[in-house]
Protein backbone atom coordinates (compact mmCIF):
# COMPACT_ATOMS: atom_id res chain seq x y z
CA UNK A 1 0.00 0.00 0.00
CA UNK A 2 2.58 2.73 1.15
CA UNK A 3 4.55 1.41 -2.20
CA UNK A 4 1.84 2.90 -4.61
CA UNK A 5 0.80 5.88 -2.42
CA UNK A 6 4.69 7.13 -1.77
CA UNK A 7 4.92 8.42 -5.18
CA UNK A 8 2.60 10.47 -5.22
CA UNK A 9 2.11 11.63 -1.58
CA UNK A 10 3.24 15.01 -2.38
CA UNK A 11 -0.10 15.34 -4.95
CA UNK A 12 -2.26 14.06 -2.48
CA UNK A 13 -0.90 16.28 0.39
CA UNK A 14 -1.72 19.09 -1.81
CA UNK A 15 -5.10 17.51 -2.11
CA UNK A 16 -5.70 17.76 1.18
CA UNK A 17 -4.29 20.99 2.21
CA UNK A 18 -6.69 22.81 -0.81
CA UNK A 19 -9.63 20.56 0.09
CA UNK A 20 -9.41 21.88 3.61
CA UNK A 21 -9.26 25.38 2.73
CA UNK A 22 -12.32 24.56 0.15
CA UNK A 23 -14.24 23.36 3.31
CA UNK A 24 -14.03 25.66 5.47
CA UNK A 25 -15.13 28.47 3.00
CA UNK A 26 -17.99 26.00 2.38
CA UNK A 27 -19.54 26.56 5.27
CA UNK A 28 -18.22 29.99 6.54
CA UNK A 29 -19.64 31.51 3.46
CA UNK A 30 -23.44 30.58 4.08
CA UNK A 31 -22.91 31.72 7.58
CA UNK A 32 -21.41 35.01 6.62
CA UNK A 33 -23.62 35.90 3.81
CA UNK A 34 -26.45 35.06 6.46
CA UNK A 35 -24.70 37.15 8.87
CA UNK A 36 -24.44 40.00 6.40
CA UNK A 37 -28.30 40.09 5.83
CA UNK A 38 -27.97 38.15 2.40
CA UNK A 39 -31.69 36.48 2.28
CA UNK A 40 -31.63 32.81 1.48
CA UNK A 41 -32.43 33.12 -2.51
CA UNK A 42 -29.08 35.41 -2.31
CA UNK A 43 -27.30 32.50 -0.13
CA UNK A 44 -28.65 29.73 -2.78
CA UNK A 45 -27.14 31.88 -6.09
CA UNK A 46 -23.74 31.73 -4.18
CA UNK A 47 -23.92 27.80 -4.23
CA UNK A 48 -25.28 28.14 -7.52
CA UNK A 49 -22.90 30.25 -8.85
CA UNK A 50 -20.02 28.18 -7.80
CA UNK A 51 -21.72 24.27 -9.45
CA UNK A 52 -21.83 26.65 -12.59
CA UNK A 53 -17.99 27.98 -12.46
CA UNK A 54 -16.88 24.16 -11.93
CA UNK A 55 -19.13 22.98 -14.77
CA UNK A 56 -17.89 26.01 -16.81
CA UNK A 57 -13.98 24.35 -15.34
CA UNK A 58 -14.73 21.11 -16.85
CA UNK A 59 -16.26 21.93 -20.40
CA UNK A 60 -13.14 24.69 -20.69
CA UNK A 61 -10.21 23.57 -18.15
CA UNK A 62 -8.79 20.91 -20.87
CA UNK A 63 -8.50 23.60 -23.12
CA UNK A 64 -6.52 25.45 -20.61
CA UNK A 65 -4.05 23.02 -19.56
CA UNK A 66 -3.74 21.99 -23.32
CA UNK A 67 -2.23 25.57 -23.67
CA UNK A 68 -0.37 26.18 -20.80
CA UNK A 69 0.64 23.04 -19.38
CA UNK A 70 -0.32 21.68 -16.22
CA UNK A 71 2.25 22.73 -14.00
CA UNK A 72 1.55 26.19 -15.25
CA UNK A 73 -2.31 26.08 -15.60
CA UNK A 74 -2.06 24.77 -11.69
CA UNK A 75 -0.69 27.69 -10.77
CA UNK A 76 -2.68 30.28 -12.22
CA UNK A 77 -5.55 28.59 -10.93
CA UNK A 78 -4.27 27.74 -7.42
CA UNK A 79 -3.51 31.05 -6.71
CA UNK A 80 -6.88 32.60 -8.19
CA UNK A 81 -8.56 30.82 -5.62
CA UNK A 82 -6.38 32.14 -2.78
CA UNK A 83 -6.73 35.68 -3.94
CA UNK A 84 -10.65 35.39 -4.17
CA UNK A 85 -10.17 33.86 -0.60
CA UNK A 86 -8.92 37.16 0.58
CA UNK A 87 -11.20 39.23 -1.86
CA UNK A 88 -14.42 37.66 0.15
CA UNK A 89 -14.43 39.83 3.36
CA UNK A 90 -12.93 42.67 1.36
CA UNK A 91 -15.79 42.53 -1.42
CA UNK A 92 -18.72 42.38 0.62
CA UNK A 93 -22.10 41.94 -1.16
CA UNK A 94 -24.24 39.51 -3.29
CA UNK A 95 -23.25 40.41 -6.56
CA UNK A 96 -19.52 40.12 -5.81
CA UNK A 97 -19.44 36.71 -4.26
CA UNK A 98 -21.43 35.18 -6.88
CA UNK A 99 -18.49 36.05 -9.11
CA UNK A 100 -16.10 35.12 -6.95
CA UNK A 101 -17.58 31.87 -6.56
CA UNK A 102 -18.39 31.02 -10.06
CA UNK A 103 -14.43 31.73 -10.40
CA UNK A 104 -13.94 29.39 -7.57
CA UNK A 105 -15.74 26.58 -8.69
CA UNK A 106 -14.22 26.92 -12.27
CA UNK A 107 -10.04 27.14 -10.59
CA UNK A 108 -11.44 24.00 -8.13
CA UNK A 109 -11.82 21.98 -11.68
CA UNK A 110 -8.71 22.87 -13.45
CA UNK A 111 -7.51 21.74 -9.78
CA UNK A 112 -8.83 18.28 -9.47
CA UNK A 113 -8.62 18.27 -14.04
CA UNK A 114 -4.53 18.56 -13.04
CA UNK A 115 -4.18 16.50 -10.18
CA UNK A 116 -6.16 13.47 -11.32
CA UNK A 117 -4.78 13.20 -14.74
CA UNK A 118 -1.54 13.15 -12.71
CA UNK A 119 -2.73 10.38 -10.34
CA UNK A 120 -4.45 8.18 -13.32
CA UNK A 121 -1.08 8.59 -15.18
CA UNK A 122 0.59 7.04 -12.58
CA UNK A 123 -1.92 4.23 -12.03
CA UNK A 124 -2.44 0.70 -13.12
CA UNK A 125 -5.32 -1.85 -13.27
CA UNK A 126 -3.64 -3.06 -10.29
CA UNK A 127 -3.18 0.05 -8.09
CA UNK A 128 -5.87 2.11 -9.69
CA UNK A 129 -9.00 1.33 -7.32
CA UNK A 130 -6.49 1.91 -3.83
CA UNK A 131 -4.78 5.03 -5.45
CA UNK A 132 -8.41 6.66 -6.59
CA UNK A 133 -10.15 5.39 -3.40
CA UNK A 134 -7.65 6.77 -1.00
CA UNK A 135 -7.70 9.98 -3.30
CA UNK A 136 -11.41 10.26 -2.81
CA UNK A 137 -11.13 9.52 1.34
CA UNK A 138 -8.75 12.08 1.46
CA UNK A 139 -11.25 14.59 -0.22
CA UNK A 140 -14.18 13.08 2.26
CA UNK A 141 -11.36 13.78 5.70
CA UNK A 142 -10.01 17.73 4.64
CA UNK A 143 -13.69 18.57 3.55
CA UNK A 144 -14.69 17.85 7.64
CA UNK A 145 -11.54 19.03 8.78
CA UNK A 146 -11.59 22.45 6.94
CA UNK A 147 -15.60 22.39 8.29
CA UNK A 148 -14.54 21.92 12.05
CA UNK A 149 -11.76 24.49 11.28
CA UNK A 150 -15.12 27.23 12.06
CA UNK A 151 -14.38 26.95 15.46
CA UNK A 152 -10.75 28.41 15.19
CA UNK A 153 -11.88 32.06 15.00
CA UNK A 154 -15.62 34.11 14.89
CA UNK A 155 -17.44 33.96 11.39
CA UNK A 156 -18.13 38.25 11.80
CA UNK A 157 -14.12 38.54 11.76
CA UNK A 158 -11.24 38.21 8.72
CA UNK A 159 -9.26 35.59 10.49
CA UNK A 160 -10.94 32.47 8.78
CA UNK A 161 -11.00 34.03 5.63
CA UNK A 162 -7.20 34.25 5.67
CA UNK A 163 -6.76 30.84 7.28
CA UNK A 164 -8.55 29.43 4.30
CA UNK A 165 -6.80 31.71 1.84
CA UNK A 166 -3.33 30.34 3.69
CA UNK A 167 -4.00 26.70 3.29
CA UNK A 168 -5.17 27.50 -0.51
CA UNK A 169 -1.59 29.15 -1.19
CA UNK A 170 0.44 26.44 0.39
CA UNK A 171 -1.30 23.69 -1.51
CA UNK A 172 0.78 24.67 -4.24
CA UNK A 173 4.27 23.96 -2.85
CA UNK A 174 3.77 19.88 -2.70
CA UNK A 175 2.33 19.70 -6.24
CA UNK A 176 4.41 22.62 -8.24
CA UNK A 177 7.89 21.08 -6.45
CA UNK A 178 6.82 17.63 -7.44
CA UNK A 179 9.31 15.25 -9.39
CA UNK A 180 6.50 13.56 -11.38
CA UNK A 181 6.49 13.57 -14.74
CA UNK A 182 3.88 15.44 -15.95
CA UNK A 183 1.08 13.74 -17.46
CA UNK A 184 0.32 13.48 -21.39
CA UNK A 185 -1.75 16.28 -22.94
CA UNK A 186 -5.47 16.41 -22.19
CA UNK A 187 -7.47 15.09 -24.85
CA UNK A 188 -11.00 16.53 -26.28
CA UNK A 189 -13.89 15.39 -24.54
CA UNK A 190 -17.59 15.22 -26.00
CA UNK A 191 -20.63 15.23 -23.13
CA UNK A 192 -22.94 12.84 -24.64
CA UNK A 193 -26.25 13.06 -22.39
CA UNK A 194 -28.68 11.90 -25.45
CA UNK A 195 -27.02 8.47 -25.33
CA UNK A 196 -26.40 8.43 -21.55
CA UNK A 197 -30.28 8.48 -21.77
CA UNK A 198 -30.93 5.61 -24.34
CA UNK A 199 -28.21 3.72 -21.88
CA UNK A 200 -29.05 4.57 -18.97
CA UNK A 201 -32.16 6.71 -18.23
CA UNK A 202 -32.07 6.17 -14.40
CA UNK A 203 -28.24 6.50 -14.80
CA UNK A 204 -28.80 10.17 -16.24
CA UNK A 205 -31.95 10.69 -14.03
CA UNK A 206 -30.73 9.72 -11.11
CA UNK A 207 -27.47 11.90 -11.65
CA UNK A 208 -29.21 15.45 -12.41
CA UNK A 209 -31.89 14.83 -9.44
CA UNK A 210 -29.67 13.80 -6.79
CA UNK A 211 -27.43 17.30 -8.26
CA UNK A 212 -30.65 18.94 -7.45
CA UNK A 213 -31.11 17.83 -4.03
CA UNK A 214 -27.01 17.38 -2.69
CA UNK A 215 -26.11 20.77 -4.08
CA UNK A 216 -29.17 22.50 -2.11
CA UNK A 217 -27.69 20.72 0.68
CA UNK A 218 -24.24 21.91 0.29
CA UNK A 219 -25.36 25.35 -0.61
CA UNK A 220 -27.84 25.95 2.00
CA UNK A 221 -27.34 23.42 4.63
CA UNK A 222 -25.37 25.91 7.11
CA UNK A 223 -28.57 28.44 6.52
CA UNK A 224 -30.76 25.37 7.93
CA UNK A 225 -28.99 24.07 10.87
CA UNK A 226 -29.15 28.05 11.80
CA UNK A 227 -33.01 27.89 10.97
CA UNK A 228 -33.36 25.10 13.24
CA UNK A 229 -31.70 27.05 16.53
CA UNK A 230 -27.67 26.29 16.18
CA UNK A 231 -25.33 29.28 16.09
CA UNK A 232 -22.34 28.92 13.45
CA UNK A 233 -20.30 26.08 15.30
CA UNK A 234 -23.20 24.22 15.81
CA UNK A 235 -24.11 24.34 12.30
CA UNK A 236 -20.60 23.63 11.37
CA UNK A 237 -20.99 20.14 13.60
CA UNK A 238 -24.42 19.48 11.79
CA UNK A 239 -22.52 19.68 8.14
CA UNK A 240 -19.79 17.76 9.21
CA UNK A 241 -21.73 14.83 10.84
CA UNK A 242 -23.47 14.86 7.31
CA UNK A 243 -20.61 14.29 5.41
CA UNK A 244 -18.36 12.30 7.70
CA UNK A 245 -21.39 9.72 7.48
CA UNK A 246 -21.93 9.62 3.86
CA UNK A 247 -18.64 9.36 3.62
CA UNK A 248 -18.98 5.99 5.90
CA UNK A 249 -21.64 4.59 4.16
CA UNK A 250 -20.55 4.94 0.09
CA UNK A 251 -18.31 1.77 -0.23
CA UNK A 252 -20.57 -1.02 2.06
CA UNK A 253 -23.97 0.75 0.29
CA UNK A 254 -21.64 0.30 -3.30
CA UNK A 255 -20.68 -3.52 -2.24
CA UNK A 256 -24.23 -4.39 -1.33
CA UNK A 257 -25.09 -2.88 -4.93
CA UNK A 258 -23.02 -4.88 -6.18
CA UNK A 259 -25.10 -8.09 -5.24
CA UNK A 260 -28.18 -6.96 -6.50
CA UNK A 261 -30.01 -4.52 -8.73
CA UNK A 262 -28.51 -1.12 -7.67
CA UNK A 263 -32.19 0.73 -8.44
CA UNK A 264 -33.38 -1.28 -5.45
CA UNK A 265 -30.37 -0.01 -3.14
CA UNK A 266 -31.02 3.11 -4.51
CA UNK A 267 -34.41 3.23 -3.89
CA UNK A 268 -34.29 2.06 -0.11
CA UNK A 269 -31.85 5.02 0.10
CA UNK A 270 -34.28 7.16 -1.24
CA UNK A 271 -37.06 6.30 0.91
CA UNK A 272 -34.87 6.47 4.13
CA UNK A 273 -33.47 9.62 2.89
CA UNK A 274 -37.50 11.23 2.38
CA UNK A 275 -38.23 10.16 6.00
CA UNK A 276 -35.49 11.64 6.93
CA UNK A 277 -35.80 14.96 5.41
CA UNK A 278 -39.55 15.02 6.70
CA UNK A 279 -38.79 13.95 10.11
CA UNK A 280 -36.08 16.98 9.96
CA UNK A 281 -38.78 19.61 8.32
CA UNK A 282 -42.23 18.41 10.78
CA UNK A 283 -40.43 17.53 13.78
CA UNK A 284 -37.52 20.48 14.08
CA UNK A 285 -35.91 18.95 16.44
CA UNK A 286 -32.50 20.00 18.57
CA UNK A 287 -29.36 19.00 20.47
CA UNK A 288 -28.66 15.36 19.81
CA UNK A 289 -32.15 14.52 18.14
CA UNK A 290 -31.00 17.48 15.17
CA UNK A 291 -27.72 15.63 14.78
CA UNK A 292 -28.38 12.27 14.99
CA UNK A 293 -30.90 12.96 12.23
CA UNK A 294 -28.15 14.69 10.28
CA UNK A 295 -26.18 12.01 10.29
CA UNK A 296 -28.77 9.71 8.96
CA UNK A 297 -29.76 12.05 6.04
CA UNK A 298 -26.17 12.21 5.51
CA UNK A 299 -25.37 8.36 5.43
CA UNK A 300 -28.83 7.63 2.77
CA UNK A 301 -28.56 10.71 0.75
CA UNK A 302 -24.93 11.77 -0.37
CA UNK A 303 -24.68 7.96 -1.32
CA UNK A 304 -27.20 8.13 -4.01
CA UNK A 305 -25.22 9.28 -6.79
CA UNK A 306 -22.48 7.20 -6.69
CA UNK A 307 -25.33 4.00 -7.30
CA UNK A 308 -26.74 6.52 -9.78
CA UNK A 309 -23.61 6.56 -11.56
CA UNK A 310 -22.57 2.65 -11.26
CA UNK A 311 -25.94 1.82 -12.39
CA UNK A 312 -24.83 4.32 -15.58
CA UNK A 313 -21.68 2.23 -16.00
CA UNK A 314 -23.58 -1.25 -15.60
CA UNK A 315 -24.96 0.14 -19.26
CA UNK A 316 -22.56 1.72 -20.91
CA UNK A 317 -19.99 0.31 -23.26
CA UNK A 318 -16.60 -0.15 -21.68
CA UNK A 319 -14.98 2.39 -25.10
CA UNK A 320 -17.68 5.12 -23.77
CA UNK A 321 -16.50 5.32 -19.88
CA UNK A 322 -15.60 8.60 -20.71
CA UNK A 323 -18.07 9.97 -22.62
CA UNK A 324 -20.52 8.67 -19.75
CA UNK A 325 -18.04 10.06 -16.91
CA UNK A 326 -18.46 13.36 -18.67
CA UNK A 327 -22.48 13.20 -19.31
CA UNK A 328 -22.63 12.27 -15.50
CA UNK A 329 -20.79 15.01 -14.74
CA UNK A 330 -22.67 17.38 -16.97
CA UNK A 331 -26.31 16.60 -15.86
CA UNK A 332 -24.94 16.42 -12.12
CA UNK A 333 -23.36 19.61 -12.33
CA UNK A 334 -26.85 21.72 -14.07
CA UNK A 335 -28.23 19.94 -11.23
CA UNK A 336 -26.75 21.66 -9.02
CA UNK A 337 -27.05 24.71 -10.03
CA UNK A 338 -30.78 24.71 -9.82
CA UNK A 339 -30.67 23.22 -6.24
CA UNK A 340 -30.06 25.92 -3.86
CA UNK A 341 -32.12 28.66 -6.19
CA UNK A 342 -34.98 26.68 -6.07
CA UNK A 343 -34.90 25.56 -2.32
CA UNK A 344 -34.34 28.81 -1.02
CA UNK A 345 -37.98 29.72 -2.01
CA UNK A 346 -38.87 26.89 0.45
CA UNK A 347 -36.49 27.70 3.34
CA UNK A 348 -37.21 31.33 3.19
CA UNK A 349 -41.35 30.19 3.93
CA UNK A 350 -39.87 27.57 6.19
CA UNK A 351 -36.83 28.34 7.86
CA UNK A 352 -34.29 25.19 8.82
CA UNK A 353 -37.06 22.13 7.81
CA UNK A 354 -37.99 24.00 4.41
CA UNK A 355 -34.69 22.71 3.12
CA UNK A 356 -35.44 19.31 3.92
CA UNK A 357 -39.23 19.58 2.26
CA UNK A 358 -37.50 20.10 -0.55
CA UNK A 359 -34.93 17.48 -0.92
CA UNK A 360 -37.73 15.22 0.59
CA UNK A 361 -39.81 16.29 -2.49
CA UNK A 362 -36.80 16.33 -5.22
CA UNK A 363 -36.40 12.04 -3.84
CA UNK A 364 -39.44 11.31 -3.91
CA UNK A 365 -39.87 12.24 -7.66
CA UNK A 366 -36.60 10.58 -8.49
CA UNK A 367 -38.24 7.51 -6.45
CA UNK A 368 -40.86 7.45 -8.57
CA UNK A 369 -38.69 7.31 -11.51
CA UNK A 370 -36.55 4.67 -10.31
CA UNK A 371 -39.95 2.63 -9.46
CA UNK A 372 -40.96 3.07 -12.95
CA UNK A 373 -37.42 1.92 -15.14
CA UNK A 374 -37.89 -0.99 -12.38
CA UNK A 375 -40.57 -2.06 -14.11
CA UNK A 376 -39.36 -1.45 -18.01
CA UNK A 377 -36.20 -2.96 -17.93
CA UNK A 378 -34.31 -5.92 -16.12
CA UNK A 379 -30.92 -5.65 -14.23
CA UNK A 380 -27.96 -6.44 -16.55
CA UNK A 381 -26.42 -9.88 -16.52
CA UNK A 382 -22.77 -8.89 -16.58
CA UNK A 383 -22.00 -5.49 -14.06
CA UNK A 384 -19.03 -3.33 -13.34
CA UNK A 385 -17.98 -3.68 -9.79
CA UNK A 386 -18.37 -0.63 -7.82
CA UNK A 387 -15.66 1.99 -7.63
CA UNK A 388 -15.76 4.63 -5.15
CA UNK A 389 -13.48 7.08 -6.98
CA UNK A 390 -15.22 6.48 -10.38
CA UNK A 391 -18.29 7.45 -9.33
CA UNK A 392 -17.81 10.42 -6.88
CA UNK A 393 -20.23 13.57 -7.64
CA UNK A 394 -18.86 17.14 -8.17
CA UNK A 395 -19.34 17.97 -4.70
CA UNK A 396 -16.69 15.55 -3.65
CA UNK A 397 -14.34 16.27 -5.98
CA UNK A 398 -13.32 14.08 -8.84
CA UNK A 399 -13.54 15.35 -12.49
CA UNK A 400 -13.66 13.37 -15.54
CA UNK A 401 -9.58 12.16 -16.23
CA UNK A 402 -9.77 11.06 -19.80
CA UNK A 403 -6.13 9.48 -19.02
CA UNK A 404 -7.28 5.99 -18.33
CA UNK A 405 -9.71 6.12 -20.74
CA UNK A 406 -7.65 3.34 -22.97
CA UNK A 407 -7.42 0.81 -19.81
CA UNK A 408 -10.62 -0.19 -19.91
CA UNK A 409 -11.91 0.85 -16.97
CA UNK A 410 -13.87 3.76 -15.58
CA UNK A 411 -12.13 7.48 -14.93
CA UNK A 412 -12.52 8.90 -12.11
CA UNK A 413 -15.93 10.95 -12.40
CA UNK A 414 -17.69 13.76 -10.66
Amino acid sequence: MFGVLRPVATLLVGVALLLTGHGLLTLLLPLRGAAEGFDAVAIGLLGSAYFAGFVAGCLHGPHLVRSAGHIRAFAAVVCGVSAVAFAYPLLVGEVPWAVMRFGFGYGLAVFYLVVESWLNDRATNATRGLLLGTYIMINHAAMAGGQMMLFAYPVSGFELFALAGILLSVAAIPVALTRLPQPPPITEVRFRPGRLWRASPAGLVGSLMVGVANGAFWGLGPVAAMGFGLDARGAAIFMTVAVLAGAVTQVPVGRLSDRMDRRLVLAALLVLAIATGLALFLAAPGGLALLALSALFGAVALPCYSLAAAHAYDHADPSDYVGTASSLLLVNGLGSILGPVLAALLLQAAPGGGLFLFMAATHATLLAFILWRLRRRAAPALRESFDVAATSPATIGAVLTPASAGEGVPPAAN
